[in-house]
């Protein structure tokens, strides 16, 4: 019945609009004049051809633009790709009772010595001592790492007492931060240091004996009586090699590394002659020495003779 009823108001005539206004003329089509082609625009034309777009595709648009604008995948940090504030030379050995390592405490701003308290041999700990060259920043990260290693396995430790736990030795220390290190270089955004591992590891019977290791920022590890990063390997090396032996004492070890570092000092536009020492030695815990600085001379021939025919008074 209903659909009935709309069929019957359907059929019905409706009044057309100029009826209900009759005020209005109405244009018939003849009267309508076509536009002349000089009056139309190139812009005017519009393409009846195309089709009109769809439902779906309108709904499709509204939704694109509600979407946030993708952004390009985030590229790997390159912070260290140019270390800026940098640490020279660090230098350890190998002695009777002990290994010993040595640093000063400079770090450039480029080529500018801009920090001269920057301290640079740490104790991870008690019985071992890592020493680092290269960006200061990376290092204090790498510190802070082994301090978060340290107290993870002090915290998931078998034992409620500290005197019962067991630290990690040196060795250990040693390749962990390798680990590390070539980790970060297969990221392409390395940890830009050459580190110096010093301490005490058992061997094979039971007894503990030093331990001296390195790591570079690509991950290059071996362990030696005597090693020396940055360049201390071109300057300090030769001494080492010269003056080192196994029963070295402390007092005769610790006079071979400041020799070196003075040489350092003299050769190295980035080296200082402040500097720190620090040891381990067994049964012992590690020590770092407060920043001292030690005697330089300028008055050896090398450093006062004219070079390159310059009447100066003793320019290099």
């Amino acid at each position: 019945r209903f659909q009935k009823t709309l069929l019957e108001h359907s059929m019905k005539k409706q009044p057309s609009w100029h009826s209900k206004f009759p005020q209005h003329p109405i244009l018939k089509l003849k009267d309508v004049k076509p536009p002349l082609l000089s009056d139309c625009r190139p812009t005017s034309i519009i393409n009846t051809s195309t089709p009109l777009p769809t439902i779906t595709t309108l709904l499709s648009l509204i939704l694109l633009t509600m979407l946030p604008l993708a952004t390009p995948t985030t590229a790997p940090n390159t912070h260290t790709r140019r270390p800026i504030t940098t640490g020279t030379s660090v230098l350890g050995i190998t002695y009777k009772n002990g290994v010993m390592l040595a640093a000063d405490t400079l770090c450039s701003y480029g080529t500018m010595a801009k920090y001269k308290d920057a301290r640079r041999l740490r104790v991870v700990n008690s019985q071992t001592i890592v020493g680092g060259g290269g960006e200061y920043s990376d290092f204090q990260a790498i510190i802070d790492l082994l301090k978060r290693d340290a107290l993870e396995s002090k915290c998931l430790g078998d034992s409620l007492y500290e005197e019962e736990m067991e630290e990690d030795s040196a060795r250990e220390v040693w390749s962990y931060l390798r680990a590390v290190m070539y980790n970060r270089r297969n990221k392409m955004d390395p940890l830009w240091n050459d580190l110096l591992i010093a301490g005490y590891v058992k061997n094979d019977e039971g007894d503990n004996v030093p331990f001296l290791g390195t790591v570079d920022k690509i991950g290059t590890a071996y362990a030696d009586n005597f090693i020396a990063t940055g360049f201390g390997g071109y300057l300090a090396i030769p001494l080492l090699r010269e003056k080192w032996r196994p029963d070295l004492e402390e007092g005769e070890a610790r006079a071979l590394l400041e020799d070196c570092m003075r040489v350092l000092f003299y050769r190295d536009c980035r080296a200082l002659n402040k500097i720190q020492i620090a040891k381990v030695e067994a049964g012992g815990t590690g020590l770092v020495s407060d920043p001292f600085e030690i005697e330089t001379s300028w008055d050896a021939p090398s450093f006062q003779q004219v070079r390159g025919g310059l009447e100066s008074d003793g320019g290099w």
